[in-house]
Parts: C-alpha cells; sequence; structure tokens
C-alpha cells in the first residue's frame, strides 16, 4: 500500500493515499494521534483553503461528494468520510446510502467527527499557507528594492531592473499590488518619452498593462508624447509589445476626458490593421479588434479609416475571425456606417455584401444584427445594384428566418425593413421564388 512520503524539512508536500498509513508512519513522528502546533491552531482552516487554491490537494483531504478540500470531516457507519456540510444536504435529499459505496446505512443520524484528518488536513494546509506568506513577503520586498533601484538606474542598469520587474509581476499578484503601493507606475511612466528606447519602452509597457491603473496613472499616461511611443512600438515592436501596446491605449481610451486625437493617427491604425491580418500569429488579432471597435466611436478616427482603406481588408478578413472577433469587427464596421465616407466604401468593397449575407443566423443574434445594419445601410445607398447581389446570394431567404426566429424585436423590424428594399426591384412572382430555402442556404 502507498506509503505517505514526509517532507525532509520536517512537513510533508504530498499526496496523503492511505490515511491509516499517514498517521502511523510519518506525520508527526509516529503515534496515532497528531499533534497541532502553536501556528496552527491560530490559522484559519477556511481561509487557508480559499487563499491557497491549491491544485495538489492529497486526495484523502477531498470530500467525494463537492470535491473540495474538507474543514469538517465525519466518518458514517459505512467507514466513508466526508464533509459534514455535503453529507447533510444528501441525506435531506431522501437518500439513504453511502454516496461512494451506495451501501445502505443502518444509523443516518450517526456522525464520528473524524478530528485526526482534521488535524492532517490542517497541518498540511497550514504548512503551505505559511510556505506562501513567506514567499509573498519575499516577492513584495523584492519588488521595493527593484523600484528604489528603478528611481536611480541609468542605461542598461535601467532595462536590467525593468526586464526583473516584469518577470516578477507576470508571475505574483503580490508583486503587482506592491507595484502599485510603492509609486512604481509613476517611476515607470516616466521612462515614456520621445527618447526612450524601444527596448525600454517595450518592458515598461508591458508591465503597466499587468497593473490596475487608476484615473491619475492613466491620465498620467495619456500624454501626447507617451500615446506617440506606444504607437510607435505597436508597429516595429515584436509581437508580444504590439498586443501590451494595444492592450494599454485600449484602457486610456476608457478613461473619462480621453482625447479622440491622441489616437486619430495614420501609424495607429495601420498597426493594429497589420495585427488584425496577421495570419500567422493570431493572438494579436482581438486586442487590436477590440482597440478597434473603442475607437471608431470618434467621427475622426473613422474618417481615416476610410482613408487608410482599412475598409475592404475589415471586410475580407471576416470569414477568418472567430466568434468575439467576428463582433468587434463587424462592430466596427457598422460603426462606418454612419458616415456616408464609410457607407461608400463599405458599397465599393466588392466581399462587403457576400461576407456578410454569409453571417446571418451563423455565429450569434449580435453578429447577424451588425450584418443585417450593415447590409441595410449598403443597400440603401445603392439599392438595385446591392439588393440584387444581396437577394441573389440568399438575403431574402435569410431574412425571412431573422422576422420568424425569437430575435429582438428592433432586429425582425430592421429585416423587415431591408427585406422590403430588396423587394422593389423584383416582381411579386420572382421575389417569392427568391425567398424560398435552397440547400446551400439552409
Amino acid at each position: 500500500m502507498p506509503m505517505f512520503q514526509p517532507f525532509k524539512g520536517g512537513g510533508f508536500d504530498g499526496h496523503v493515499l492511505d490515511l491509516h498509513t499517514a498517521v502511523k508512519d510519518g506525520v508527526h513522528g509516529g503515534g496515532g494521534e497528531v499533534k497541532t502546533s502553536a501556528v496552527e491552531t491560530e490559522l484559519d482552516l477556511k481561509t487557508m483553503i480559499e487563499e491557497l487554491e491549491s491544485q495538489e490537494t492529497p486526495s484523502v483531504f477531498i470530500c467525494p461528494i463537492s470535491l473540495e478540500p474538507m474543514q469538517d470531516p465525519v466518518t458514517l457507519c459505512t467507514g466513508q468520510t466526508y464533509e459534514r456540510s455535503n453529507i447533510l444536504k444528501w441525506l435531506s435529499l431522501g437518500h439513504r446510502t453511502c454516496p461512494t459505496t451506495m451501501q445502505e446505512l443502518w444509523d443516518d443520524a450517526v456522525f464520528t467527527p473524524n478530528k485526526t484528518l482534521h488535524q492532517l488536513i490542517h497541518a498540511w494546509f497550514s504548512q503551505k499557507y505559511v510556505l506562501m506568506k513567506k514567499r509573498s513577503e519575499d516577492v513584495a520586498g523584492r519588488v521595493i528594492e527593484i523600484v528604489a533601484a528603478l528611481r536611480k538606474a541609468k542605461g542598461k542598469g535601467k532595462l536590467h531592473a525593468l526586464s526583473e520587474l516584469k518577470g516578477v509581476v507576470t508571475c505574483h499578484e503580490i508583486a503587482r499590488k506592491s507595484v502599485v503601493d510603492e509609486g512604481g507606475v509613476s517611476v515607470i511612466s516616466s521612462l515614456l518619452t520621445p527618447f526612450t528606447s524601444h527596448a525600454v519602452g517595450s518592458e515598461a509597457v508591458a508591465i503597466l498593462v499587468n497593473l490596475e491603473l487608476d484615473s491619475v496613472s492613466r491620465a498620467g499616461l495619456m500624454q501626447p508624447a507617451r500615446v506617440s511611443l506606444m504607437v510607435d512600438m505597436l508597429n516595429d515592436g515584436s509581437i508580444e509589445t504590439k498586443i501590451n501596446c494595444a492592450r494599454l491605449i485600449g484602457r486610456l481610451v476608457e478613461e473619462k476626458g480621453f482625447r479622440a486625437e491622441l489616437v486619430s493617427s495614420h501609424s495607429l491604425l495601420v498597426g493594429l490593421m497589420r495585427l488584425v491580418k496577421d495570419r500567422r500569429r493570431r493572438n494579436g488579432v482581438s486586442p487590436a479588434l477590440t482597440l478597434l471597435k473603442s475607437i471608431s466611436v470618434h467621427r475622426q478616427v473613422r474618417s481615416l479609416m476610410v482613408s487608410v482603406e482599412a475598409v475592404p481588408q475589415l471586410v475580407d478578413v471576416l470569414p477568418c475571425l472567430g466568434p468575439e472577433c467576428l463582433e468587434s469587427a463587424l462592430c466596427v464596421l457598422d460603426s462606418l456606417c454612419s458616415d456616408s465616407e464609410g457607407v461608400t466604401a463599405l458599397r465599393d468593397s466588392v466581399n462587403t455584401i457576400p461576407n456578410t449575407v454569409r453571417l446571418l443566423m451563423r455565429v450569434s443574434e449580435t453578429c447577424t444584427a451588425y450584418a443585417v445594419s450593415i447590409l441595410w445601410s449598403v443597400c440603401r445607398l445603392a439599392s438595385r445594384e446591392c439588393s440584387s447581389l444581396a437577394v441573389e446570394l440568399g438575403l431574402a431567404a435569410k431574412l425571412l428566418l431573422v422576422i420568424q426566429s425569437g430575435c429582438d424585436p428592433a432586429l425582425k423590424q430592421r429585416s423587415a425593413e431591408l427585406l422590403k428594399l430588396c423587394s422593389l426591384h423584383y416582381s411579386d412572382t420572382m421575389f417569392i421564388s427568391k425567398c424560398k430555402l435552397t440547400p446551400t442556404i439552409q
């Protein structure tokens, strides 16, 4: 039978597979009684379990019902042990059997508190908890040292400190909190200047994007020179740096008082579209589209998107996108329909009608709503040309499906309007024939 493996340092690290062996052979020096240290007594088991979220909890500590660590283990007459609250709930549902063995319980009112197991659980979690706290203190202390060094560092020393801080911040929540508490955000933000190298800038952005930034911090980062540096790195940095810059700018856009002119640049839009179209590294698509969605609410940004020919590029990538990215892309295209130049660009894109018709009733109601709105705008601008193409591609039949579905009334209304618009260039008989579902459309 597998033995309990004691830890060399006097504790234990691992997996109690047999409770009798654990008690007998090694947790606390052999005797059937487990001693509890003063530290263990002071620590609350529930708190430790919640904060640790350990993925390596010994199986004997796990309640077979909830599959969570037990805090108040009790043993039934069948010899099986459960968390008290879980077995009481099991019995309250009318069950009169042991959940694990399915043996009938001859006395379901008698539970024996398993004190030995409770002490083992407490001892194991106490050791892990104390170790975690010690590590947290060490991490926080190291963060304080790095931030202090950053205030004085120059040249390569600055880059080295940032690199180390990025590694710590990426791995530890306590490190992220410590950076903020120690005023590290302002120190790191001050490094983003027009004269900052991309090597230093990319490390600084990688740290900032992982931190909780308050309004003051975000306001400090919204300085034109700092945003300009981020835009430059979004175009010329590594894929990781590009993604971090897109995410950080996206967080700034959400800030009250954000000025549209900060993101009204050809360079930013070109960089974002490169991320969207990158077929080899798809992890940049979602951050880029999320930022495009946020900034497309500004009229001047939409005008720039048309000028950099972002419209046909977005339309062409629609078939390659997953559901979440697809919603963002369609939202951007729908925003462009707010302006005549945006609708014209959509009309002139050869794939607008085919790609949007194909999406109806395919992905989600949100995607369908955006697609219908885009088609309505385009068909209204060039009714005969666009409506005829859309109908030939099965639009009428799909609109009937939308109208008959249980979707939002506003979507049904817009679909009915689009259907009526499409019917203007057909005889009644011809249009009715176009409304029939073909195998391809289905």
